[in-house]
Formats: C-alpha cells, structure tokens, sequence
C-alpha cells in the first residue's frame, strides 16, 4: 500500500512535471496558480470502481487513462483546446504503490499526447477506488450549444456507436471472446478524445452546435435538439463489423443495438443540409446521422423508437 501521502506525492512526481507553461506556480503549494486565456471551458468527472469500470478487467494504465480521457472528451464537444487538470483520488488499502504509479503513468501518458499538466487535487483513503479529474481549457470564439438546430438540418457523428457497448459486454459476461472482438474491448477501456476534431468543428460557422456521447444516442440526442424537434434517423446508418458479428450473435438488431450503447465519446453536431458536403470534407471521418424533422421523437424508417439509453439513477 501507500507509505503516506508524501510517497503518493512522490510517484505523482515521478509521472508528472511540476512545471508548465499554463501553470505560474504549480503543485506543492496551498493553490496552484494558472496563466489562463479570457474565456475557458471547465468540466469534471467522477470515475469509480464498480460503478464506471471494474479491476477485474481494467488494468491500472487503463484506469489512468480513461478518467482523464472522458474530460479530454467533454472538451472536445465545446471545440476546447485542452491546458491542465486537477485530479482528486480516493484510495483504498489494497492498491499498492505499483498499481499506483501504473495508473499515473497511464493517465500522463495520455496528458503529454494534448500537453497538459497537472496542477494538484487531493487525496483521501476510502473503500474503493474513485477518481475525480476537473479539466479546463481555452474556449473558442463561438460558443457551440444544443437545442440550436431546425427542421431539414443534418445531424451528424465523428466516431464509432455502440463499440463500447459491445465490449462492455464481453468483459462483463464473456472475456474469452476479448480476441475475436478487438476494437470492442478496445474502444470500452480507452475511448478516443476527439480534441482535433472538436477543434476544427468548433471554427466551421455553419456547425451549430457540438455534444459528446457518453450515455446512449437514445439519451444524448434529446439533448442535443431543440424541444420541439425529432430525427429521422439516416437509413444507410453504418454499423461496424465486430458490432455487427456480436449483436446478431445475441439476437439484438444492430442499430437498436447502436443507438442505445452508452461511452462512445463520439462527437455528435448538426448544421444546416447544404453545407453538410463542407463540413465532410473539413472532417472525413464525420457520417450522416439523420435530419432534424419537426416532430418530437427518435425515428427508424418512420416509426418512433421507444427505447432508452444510460440513466445513472434509474432502477431497472
């Protein structure tokens, strides 16, 4: 187990510099003090064993790595570019300090890819292991929110649906096929942070607005719409092979199956339909979700689906 909290702060050392040029005073002191830009964006997460993810199949780099990887990715929906973090642990006696200083590498490894710091946080014993990161960085021009776009507008989506599902549910209920899927398990345990991506979006002027999908399309595109707007989903909706291959194995339709998946951490935006060819060819990897229609609901070749995406707080 840890010696102290000087041992802790030690490792923290040894995985993250305590010099930065967004930080002015860094780590070691009663606060951090921060070079910061005129407007920022500001975000934070709680990860937590047992409810967000399970050391039966997370190693300890991927832990690291996805707490501060889902921020990254709340960033990316703002098109934010990402400065520094604080990270707050609570720590239970049976990790070690090698489980430690793996999670920490992990997760710095993942901060040197977008050259941020950590400033500091804090640190307290509990039962389990629960991480909580809060991330800022440099907030575009434009300001992107939901509920902007109108009927006849194109909804889009820069990265995969329902791969995290899929793997959640190998490492969950059947490890063994972790080989023959891949990109499933993959895609649960270290999801991509679309921070370029975002970026670039966020200075297209006709893109109205930007969402990261954490809980399921079925919960986040409600979100994302106006109140008295629905889609049409596009009916040449792209579903991966692995996916494909594992939810007909189950008997799930794939898109359904799609739709419902919860922590893609893609980017879902919407703009007005002709400049939806623009905005392709500025991002190649974005895909055609459906066009926003003036009736409340999810459509699938014109009838409204009735299922649900990820509640923390409902009761199955």
């Amino acid at each position: 187990m840890l010696k102290s909290e000087n041992h802790f702060l030690e490792i923290v050392s040894k995985a993250f510099p305590n010099t930065h040029k967004h930080m002015l005073v860094g780590r070691g002191d009663d606060c951090a003090v921060l070079a910061c830009p005129a407007k920022l964006c500001l975000s934070s997460d709680l990860f937590l064993e047992d409810i967000h993810f399970r050391l039966k199949y997370f190693s300890p780099e991927d832990v690291g790595y996805k707490a501060l990887a889902v921020n990254l990715s709340d960033l990316a929906a703002h098109g934010a570019r990402p400065l520094g973090f604080n990270l707050n642990l609570i720590w239970p006696e049976y990790l070690d300090s090698n489980f430690c200083q793996r999670m920490l590498h992990g997760m710095a490894d993942l901060a040197r890819q977008f050259d941020i710091g950590l400033t500091g946080g804090d640190l307290s014993f509990g039962s389990n292991l629960g991480l909580a990161i809060t991330i800022w960085g440099q907030s575009p021009e434009r300001i992107l929110l939901r509920g902007k776009c109108r009927p006849g507008d194109v909804i889009f989506l820069v990265g995969d649906i329902g791969l995290a599902r899929c793997g959640l549910m190998i490492l969950e209920h059947e490890p063994e096929l972790s080989e023959k899927f891949p990109l499933t398990t993959s895609r649960h345990l270290h999801p991509l942070p679309l921070v370029l991506e975002g970026e670039i979006l966020a200075g297209i002027e006709s893109v109205k607005g930007l969402m990261d999908v954490s809980d399921g399309l079925m919960s986040d595109l409600p979100r994302f719409l106006a109140q008295d707007t629905g889609i049409e989903i596009d009916p040449d909706f792209p579903v991966h092979p692995e996916m494909q291959e594992y939810s007909q194995s189950k008997n799930h339709d794939p898109v359904i199956f799609s739709l419902t998946g919860g922590e893609d951490y893609a980017l879902l935006g919407g703009c007005p339909s002709e400049q939806w060819p623009m905005v392709k060819s500025r991002i190649p990897s974005a895909w055609k979700l459906g066009t926003v229609i003036p009736e409340k609901g999810i459509f699938l070749s014109r009838k409204k689906l009735q299922t649900k995406g990820f509640d923390h707080f409902e009761k199955n």
